[in-house]
């Protein structure tokens, strides 16, 4: 009896053993229950646009094997069997691994929770496993998960932060790769994608997964072309041509096959025309249109952005044409852009002064009705009333080419003392920001209140908006400070707790970053404005010397031929139009259908003047400046 005791004992030691060393690989099966609990789901596989955690719960059990294990004291023997003759329990007490197994399950339940779609659950738990020192080494992990949490909560730029800091630790740096492809995500759901540029210009030497190499490519080459650009506004222009390079270089290694081809050779061409390449410039636009073509295949964004790159080559072909002095070309060009597009005002104005160029006034001031309609008083064209000025000056219509000089300074002389005052102060980029912010509250405001909101500063606001970078990082900002309100005002989610301030404290750095870089634009922007309408302002002031000069030459003239009558020159025009039009006499009244196809029937001043000598013909003036 004695032997057989003693060899249950040592059997019973030894599956105790067995069982401790079993338990270093992989977490001990669950003890047996008399009856079947709802278990906590096991995290389902993510979606395909969700990158899939690396690892298992195996593998990370082993992370410190290396380390020798620590002597542990042999378990007490069991106790005697009952009287009942209940069978003996085994305990795991002692073993050192139960801790690391708690706080995978710890991790595992914050996934589970990130799976059933309970997103403030996941990040609360999220963070706290990321500010336990127990579960240092799964911190990175557990960050990671809660950047994920954020990207479906709606908080891009809270989940870029968190990204940002995991990429921060270095390439070998576990989720690093999956944090880059995540930045791509990113930039696929904000507003701009540029709040992702310095980071990927950041990480540009690092190991770009496959799928995303070409959108690496023409990220990278956006971020030097834009930073090109901010150089050649304050005259670094050595330093912006070696970056125009860098962003040519990249755009030349996406593929024809690519979505982002067209996008990358559109940046190509204006490398080219900012060089004065224009034939390279020309071909590559011409590339664009063709690479532009309807497909499809695409899908209804891919579709959107396409039309939108073909618009814009379009543009620029206008234009190149239009800077070579090739205004039909550049007309047929401009007619390229249908109406409603977000490039058509634009182009019905720069076809304008296309229009004015070969002498076609009636077609260039029916450009102009359509930019002085109602449907567009907020827009910013103010070389509009210049140019059609200059039209009824040079057809000797000199009363009404006054009259609208004098409404062109009334309109933005104001703007030009508003500009001129800012500009004096010598103020931060931030504060140049704060400037147009304070604006847009105030506006805002007013619309809200039903009052009416300042002509003058909403024309500066409008003014430094044309600028499209300043435009896209304005509206960064604008959608950062929605997910800052929009965090708290989250039910599941104590706005006094440490997540939310975490959060909150990660936003504010991100949106002073953008301040800074809108506040740099908008400062570059104001002034160079203010020299253009400095410009405008004092061509406006000749235009009202030649037309004082030419009226007074009328006078004298008139004196010298004893007082005869002038005789305006009779206006031939024609009412007919194609098959699929209808004339209407133009009273005023703005139709949503009518605009772009106005034709302005003018009237010439222009008179014969019979003198004691000779007929004069006033019918060519002197012509302005170039645009």
């Amino acid at each position: 009896m004695l032997r057989s005791a003693a060899l249950a004992l040592v059997l019973l030691w030894s599956g105790a053993a067995a069982a401790q060393f079993q338990g270093l690989d992989q977490p001990p099966p669950p003890p047996k229950k008399k009856k079947a609990a709802p278990s906590t789901p096991a995290p389902s596989t993510p979606a395909p646009s969700t990158p899939a955690p690396a690892g298992n719960g195996t593998q990370d059990l082993g992370l410190d094997l290396s380390q020798p294990a620590k002597p542990t004291t042999p378990p007490p023997p069991p106790p005697p069997p009952s009287k009942k003759g209940a069978a003996p329990t085994t305990t795991f007490e002692a073993l050192d691994v139960t801790g690391r197994t708690v706080d995978r399950q710890r991790l595992d339940a914050a996934n589970a929770a990130f799976n059933r779609g309970e997103y403030d659950k996941a990040a609360l738990a999220a963070w706290e496993l990321m500010n336990d020192p127990k579960m240092a080494p799964l911190q990175v992990e557990s960050q990671y998960l809660l950047g994920k949490t954020l990207y479906r909560m709606g908080q891009y730029h809270a989940a870029l932060g968190e990204f940002s800091e995991i990429l921060a630790r270095g390439q070998n740096t576990r989720f690093f790769s999956k944090s880059l492809e995540w930045l791509f995500f990113i930039s696929h759901k904000t507003v701009n994608e540029s709040v992702i540029l310095d980071e990927v210009a950041r990480y540009a030497n690092a190991d770009w997964p496959d799928r995303y190499r070409d959108e690496f490519y023409y990220l990278l080459a956006r971020y030097y072309f834009v930073r090109g650009r901010a150089l050649d506004t304050v005259d670094q222009h050595a330093e912006a041509a070696r970056n125009f390079d860098d962003a040519r270089k990249l755009a030349q290694k996406i593929p024809g096959s690519d979505p982002f081809y067209a996008q990358a050779k559109y940046l190509e061409g204006l490398t080219y025309f900012r060089d004065g390449k224009m034939p390279l410039a020309l071909e590559a636009m011409k590339e664009v249109v063709r690479a532009t073509r309807p497909n499809p295949a695409w899908s209804p964004a891919q579709a959107r952005t396409q039309d939108l790159t073909r618009d814009l080559a379009f543009m620029q072909l206008a234009r190149i044409h239009y800077g070579a002095r090739q205004n039909r070309y550049a007309l047929y060009y401009y007619g390229k852009i249908e109406r409603g597009k977000p490039q058509w005002l634009e182009a019905l104005f720069e076809s304008a002064w296309a229009n004015y160029r070969i002498g076609q006034y009636e077609q260039s001031l029916g450009n102009l009705i359509t930019l002085s309609s109602p449907f567009f008083r907020d827009e910013y064209f103010p070389e509009a009333l210049i140019l059609k000025a200059v039209i009824y000056y040079e057809n000797c219509r000199y009363a009404e080419s006054t009259a609208i000089i004098r409404e062109f300074e009334r309109r933005y002389k104001p703007v030009y003392d508003a500009l001129d005052d800012l500009t004096k102060k010598n103020l931060s980029a931030g504060d140049y920001y704060a400037y147009l912010a304070d604006i847009q509250k105030k506006n805002r405001a007013a619309k809200k209140t039903g009052q009416a909101s300042d002509a003058i500063l909403e024309r500066v606001l409008k003014l430094a908006l044309s600028d499209k970078d300043l435009k896209n990082t304005n509206d960064s900002i604008l959608e950062l400070e929605a997910e800052m309100d929009a965090l708290a005002k989250r039910p599941g989610l104590n706005p006094n707790s440490d997540l939310a301030k975490h959060l909150q404290d990660s936003l504010k750095r991100q949106r002073a970053a953008l301040i800074e870089r809108a506040g740099q634009m908008a400062k570059a922007k104001l002034e160079f404005e203010q020299n253009e309408l400095r410009t405008l302002l004092g061509n406006g002031e000749r235009i009202k010397f030649e037309t004082t000069t030419k009226e007074k030459e009328f006078l004298e003239e008139q004196l010298q031929a004893g007082g005869r009558t002038s005789i305006v020159k009779k206006y031939k025009y024609s009412v007919a139009v194609n098959d699929d039009q209808l004339y209407w006499p133009y009273q005023g009244e703005y139709w949503r259908d009518e605009l772009g196809t106005y034709q302005y029937t003018l009237t010439k001043g222009c008179i014969e003047r019979k003198t004691a000598n000779k007929t004069v013909s006033d019918a060519a003036a002197p012509t302005p400046p170039p645009r």
